[in-house]
């Protein structure tokens, strides 16, 4: 089933359950998959959907460690529930061990041996890991492994 209608149906389960963080989440994703549709004028991908979920997930995160500091605890739930609803429709995240794999593979097609050649190795690297993994820890990592070379 394709991903846009595995959500709508997601959504339509939701409204018949009477499950309010999930039909508000799922509504959410939809509008932000059209929003995104009508920029580049034709349907999305899978993988461009799972980007646009990929970023609606990061939005939660980061508003989680807002509340989190803030001592709002309410809506650190709320956004927890809205993440893990959102976090469905993504594929399994890939492990550091994964990571550091792919990582140390891209080191050895670029001949990188230093930290200036993260920009290569990343290059090489996010294509393999896109939607998988956050840039930023792939970076965190290869760093790592590039001073460590």
């Amino acid at each position: 089933m394709e991903l846009k209608a595995e959500i709508q149906d997601s959504m339509k389960s939701a409204m018949r359950c009477g499950d309010k963080i999930a039909l508000q989440s799922l509504r959410l994703a939809l509008a932000a998959i059209k929003n995104e549709e009508i920029k580049a004028r034709r349907e999305l991908t899978t993988e461009e959907i799972q980007r646009t979920i990929t970023t609606l997930c990061k939005q939660r995160s980061e508003s989680i460690e807002m509340f989190q500091k803030g001592g709002r605890n309410d809506l650190v739930e709320k956004e927890q529930a809205e993440l893990k609803v959102l976090q469905r429709f993504l594929p399994e995240p890939l492990t550091d061990e994964e990571i550091i794999s792919a990582i140390r593979i891209a080191i050895r097609a670029s001949g990188a041996q230093e930290l200036q050649d993260l920009g290569r190795v990343m290059k090489e690297v996010m294509p393999k890991v896109s939607g998988r993994s956050d840039g930023k820890r792939v970076n965190e990592l290869a760093r790592e492994i590039l001073r460590g070379a």
